[in-house]
């Protein structure tokens, strides 16, 4: 049985990585973000599990880091700060956990010794697509502070690779969505606030297009990639090829949740123009050609499935649909 590390555990794709590996007989060890209350975050709703030890603490600490990793085999390094529009006002904070913390961690990791180390990087250090489909070839463009953190977030562990041999591999998912996604991005906002009865719903620029990923699709990509030491060294696109609007993608929500609501663009909302993304497509066939990798989830099929979980009157009250988040 493969001890595994999973930072960020408590959140969206965290938690879903999390439920996989011990489905697949993994021992899991989750790294929660400390706080005082001993809060789970998404973890609170799992079933307890042998396989599964959840620890607080914080990969902005490097000493915290070289006890977390102790007796692990493999790294699946999901934490991060990851709104964009929250890096327009807290940039150093950015730097000090997604930049010192990936340093943090890979460092330790390199201590431990025969660690497998999968970083988690993001389709947003590709900026606006020069060409699509977009391969990992396609230039880095920092287009938000978010963005410039992962791009050196990425650099740094590569280093670790390059210098060290770290058995390392940047995973660079594009868009991902589903269950258990926070308020602050755009398919769980629209469908909870057409949940609860809102009538017109403030938004900011419908025109860019989305490589939108279902997270159970993401997961597994993330684990086919840890199984296969082919991939060691590289870095590697998850997404399904496809692109589609933002518009369209709130159409299709509204046509599945039968509602009339209006969208009405926002200013306030809208990104400055140099720094949103205006196309995102992904080119997946590195991660085919080094795994078995394949989308299960059309978007319908995710959307519905995603629909279907935030209606839950208890999963609903978690989101607040009168608050822009940020």
């Amino acid at each position: 049985m493969k001890k595994v590390l999973v930072t960020g555990a408590e959140g969206f794709i965290g938690s879903h990585l999390v439920e996989l590996l011990l489905t697949r007989g993994y021992e899991v060890r989750a790294l929660v973000l400390y706080n005082s209350f001993s809060n789970w975050g998404w973890l609170e709703d799992f079933d307890s599990s042998k396989n599964l030890e959840i620890v607080l603490g914080d990969i902005r600490d490097p000493f915290f880091c070289k006890e977390a990793t102790k007796g692990v085999d493999i790294i699946f390094h999901l934490a991060a700060l990851i709104a964009i529009p929250y890096s327009y006002i807290a940039p150093q904070s950015y730097v000090e956990t997604n930049i010192n913390g990936t340093l943090n961690l890979c460092q330790a990791a390199l201590e431990e010794g025969g660690v497998r180390f999968i970083h988690t990087s993001t389709s947003e250090v590709y900026g606006t697509a020069q060409y699509v489909p977009i391969d990992e070839k396609h230039p880095l463009q920092p287009q938000s502070p978010y963005s410039a953190s992962k791009i050196g977030a990425d650099a740094i562990a590569h280093s670790f690779y390059s210098s060290f041999d770290l058995a390392l591999t940047i995973a660079r998912p594009f868009n991902t969505y589903g269950p258990r996604q926070s308020a602050r991005a755009v398919i769980p906002t629209i469908i909870a606030q057409i949940a609860s009865g809102i009538k017109e719903i403030k938004l900011g620029d419908l025109t860019p297009t989305r490589d939108f990923n279902f997270v159970k699709d993401t997961c597994n990509g993330l684990l086919k990639i840890s199984e296969n030491n082919s991939t060691i060294g590289l870095t590697l696109n998850i997404g399904s090829g496809t692109e589609v609007s933002i518009f369209d993608t709130l159409t299709t929500i509204k046509d599945i949740m039968n509602s009339e609501v209006k969208f009405i663009t926002d200013s306030v909302r809208v990104r400055p123009k140099n720094s949103e993304v205006f196309r995102l497509c992904c080119d997946n066939s590195l991660l085919k050609q080094h795994t078995s990798f394949k989308s299960k989830y059309t978007l319908e099929s995710g959307l519905k499935e995603t629909i279907d979980w935030i209606l839950i009157p208890n999963n609903l009250r978690k989101y607040k649909a009168e608050i822009y988040n940020i």
